[in-house]
């Protein structure tokens, strides 16, 4: 009996060193994919120009393959997408998980569930049938579609990351903290936010991890509300996002044309951008766990 025990033990740890294994050749296959189909094009193009050009047109008679507008367009518009979702999205959590009414609690987090499941398409179709016209109509502005209103989608749609990733992380603290909190005379409030909220940093911070890779990975609704126009960032014009930059161009590039390998530069770009956000958080994690 204790040898099957001790089999099956080895079984389903087999098991699962296999499929850690195959998330491990997943990533390590797709990052060779690209830096072999992204490599080439950066090499004719040369690094700075590429990386800082400021001008796209892949089509023209002379083309320019400047993606230096679709890296800050990125960065500022995954920047204010954090800016304003990680706020809304850590009180939400901390009233859910400390303060409100099971039965408000059940439906604020049905709701949120429910948010995370729309597709992001229809985020883009109700953005660019509301937000845009409300953006164009409230500053006066040629065009609605823009930077800010890509950034007030992608904040909307990083919410449910937040929400449910920081809930779980505060469900977790041990109850025996916050008790020995109220007893030494804090008020709830303030063993909420000095407490509870430390307690449960490292999943908190998993949760802006994730909303990030989803802001800054983010490419048809951006698309459907942000113009898809390559100019530089500037809040109220229509700009195009390294993601949009790909998706939008991939369908007409021809197989082998230097405009194909440019997009697979772009997507070894953002891949390397993501990468990096990830480390970086996660050696402030560990440095924060070890102190």
């Amino acid at each position: 009996m204790k040898n099957k025990k001790q089999l099956l033990e080895h079984v389903i740890h087999g098991i699962f060193l296999i499929l850690g294994l195959i998330t491990v050749g997943c990533v390590l296959v797709i990052t060779v994919y690209l830096i072999i189909s992204g490599i080439p094009a950066i090499r004719e193009i040369g690094l700075t120009d590429f990386l800082f050009g400021k001008v796209w047109a892949s089509t023209a008679a002379e083309p320019y393959y400047g993606i230096l507008p679709f890296i800050l367009t990125s960065i500022y518009g995954t920047a204010g997408a954090i800016l304003i979702g990680v706020p809304i999205g850590f009180l939400n959590a901390v009233y859910l998980a400390k303060l409100a009414h099971p039965k408000v609690k059940s439906v604020i987090h049905g709701a949120v569930s429910l948010l995370a499941g729309i597709p992001s398409v229809v985020y883009g179709l109700v953005g660019m049938m509301v937000l845009v016209p409300a953006i164009r109509i409230l500053f006066d502005v040629p065009d609605g579609a823009s930077l800010l209103a890509a950034i007030i989608v992608l904040a909307v749609m990083i919410l449910p990351s937040i929400i449910n990733v920081s809930l779980t992380a505060l469900e977790s603290v041990p109850k025996e903290y916050e008790d020995a909190s109220l007893a030494l005379g804090a008020t709830p409030i303030e063993t909420y936010f000095r407490v509870s909220v430390p307690a449960a940093k490292s999943g908190i911070a998993a949760s802006v991890v994730l909303g990030v890779g989803r802001a800054i990975g983010e490419a048809m609704a951006v698309m459907m509300v942000a113009g898809n126009a390559a100019n530089m960032p500037s809040l109220f014009e229509s700009v195009r996002f390294l993601t949009t930059a790909v998706s939008s161009e991939m369908s007409y590039a021809a197989d082998g044309s230097l405009q194909m390998q440019a997009l697979f530069s772009i997507a070894l770009v953002l891949f390397l951008f993501i990468m990096l956000i990830n480390a970086t958080l996660n050696f402030f994690l560990k440095r924060d766990q070890e102190k």
